[in-house]
């Protein structure tokens, strides 16, 4: 593939958002993609980026991994932590928000009487590792808090409070929240913020699974909000090569995070630190990995920048979201989750028409991904919600109302062909 000379390119104007954008990506033309949201969009130049960088390694790995990477992560690390408004220490890069979760998990000195709260819209992988963390320790108990949409924000928050009221802690024993900030399905922006706030009142541990925040999610401040454990992937919205995640871990909490998974070289056992948390050093080398994703961040971030920035960027993805909605509720003869847009930012869900009574199995899964992606080449994340078929739609720069349009007409053919087969009808 030719090399592009990008500083050329970022030397003019941007073009303007939507179809026009889709140059600077390797996308399919014929597909419409509105899942960004699941595994994030690669953009042209961070890919270039990945690929010289990939090259620049193999000329000599070992000059690569044992001198030269170490102060472009550091670069890589202090721009995200800007971004978060934290200390550079207090943050490291790991390659997903799942693994960043179950680092948590694991470090954790899980005792009989402890309890993990998880949610009924907890990331499914998220969900398992607390059952995983109750199988394999000294019996925490999981309690599973019910969060059904449509619903309200003072019903989130009331549910919750509740519940911590309802499972209080034995003496000496803890409890552990797993936090989502931005439901994946339902994408919902959950009051996270106000979530941890009730947390620190009520004595519980804060681990916030933000996968899908940065890059979604402007005005981040952690320090404010103040977490006890926070994790976000950099290659689902700041269009990073997948997969990269920050992690970050407040300076009072980094005794917490003993090893890192794996355990790292650089680990030194509590007992032989003198007080020092040696969390970064394990970071810095954790076995050998490509670096290129996670030190390729800068390329996206540069990228973001030229096309106008966080604030630009999720204005349009935002506002897209909301007219889209509209738009495929009306294609589809349904409704939105969210008409307010009060939990909307650049994910809309909207109900699609299907029986209620269908079950999401692996075969019902199976039919409808591959009409989507093989048959009609168009995808949106789907899933069954408070007894509704949902359809979760990403907005991305690249994307316009015609999309939601297109995607309209193919879910209706969907629906119809799955009506069939299943004899739903």
């Amino acid at each position: 593939m030719e090399s592009v000379d990008w500083d050329a390119v970022y030397a003019k104007p941007p073009p303007a958002f939507g179809h026009d954008l889709k140059q600077f990506y390797e996308l399919d033309p014929e597909y419409v993609n509105l899942n960004n949201g699941s595994y994030g969009t690669t953009p042209k130049p961070v890919l270039q980026a990945v690929r010289e960088l990939g090259v620049k390694i193999e000329r000599n790995p070992d000059l690569f991994h044992r001198v030269l990477y170490q102060p472009k992560l550091k670069e890589v690390r202090q721009k995200l932590a800007d971004m978060l408004k934290v200390k550079l220490d207090e943050v490291v890069l790991v390659t997903n928000a799942s693994v960043g979760i179950s680092t948590v998990m694991r470090n954790f000195h899980w005792e009989a009487g402890d309890i993990i709260f998880t949610f009924t819209t907890t990331y499914n992988s998220v969900a398992k590792t607390a059952k995983a963390t109750a199988d394999t320790s000294p019996n925490p108990k999981c309690i599973i808090i019910e969060l059904a949409f449509p619903t309200t924000k003072s019903t989130i928050l009331s549910t919750i409070e509740e519940a911590f009221k309802q499972h209080p802690a034995p003496p000496n024993k803890k409890r552990v929240a797993l936090i989502d900030s931005i439901c994946s399905n339902p994408g919902v922006l959950l009051p996270w913020q106000e979530i941890v706030q009730l947390c620190k009142q009520n004595e519980v541990w804060s681990v916030v699974d933000g996968a899908h925040s940065v890059g979604q999610e402007t005005g981040l401040d952690l320090k404010s909000a103040d977490p006890d454990f926070w994790v976000s992937n950099c290659h689902k919205w700041l269009s990073a090569k997948r997969s990269v995640a920050i992690f970050y871990v407040p300076e009072r909490n980094q005794h917490i995070v003993k090893t890192s998974i794996p355990t790292s070289a650089y680990y030194i056992s509590p007992e032989d630190r003198n007080g020092a948390p040696n969390f970064v050093e394990q970071y810095e080398w954790n076995g050998t990995i490509d670096w290129a994703s996670n030190l390729t961040v800068l390329d996206a971030l540069k990228f973001r920048t030229w096309l106008g920035g966080e604030e630009k960027i999720n204005a349009y993805c935002h506002d897209l979201a909301l007219k889209g909605g509209k738009v495929l509720a009306k294609a589809l003869g349904t409704k939105q989750m969210d008409p307010d847009g009060g939990f909307t930012l650049n994910m809309v869900n909207v109900e699609l028409p299907l029986p209620p009574s269908l079950k999401h199995t692996v075969e019902v899964d199976e039919i409808i991904k591959l009409k989507l992606l093989e048959k009609y080449k168009g995808y949106s994340a789907y899933y069954h919600h408070n007894d509704t078929w949902w359809t979760r739609c990403s907005a991305q720069v690249w994307n316009t109302l015609e999309d939601f349009e297109k995607l309209g007409e193919i879910w209706l053919k969907v629906v119809d062909e799955v009506k069939v087969e299943l004899k739903l009808q």
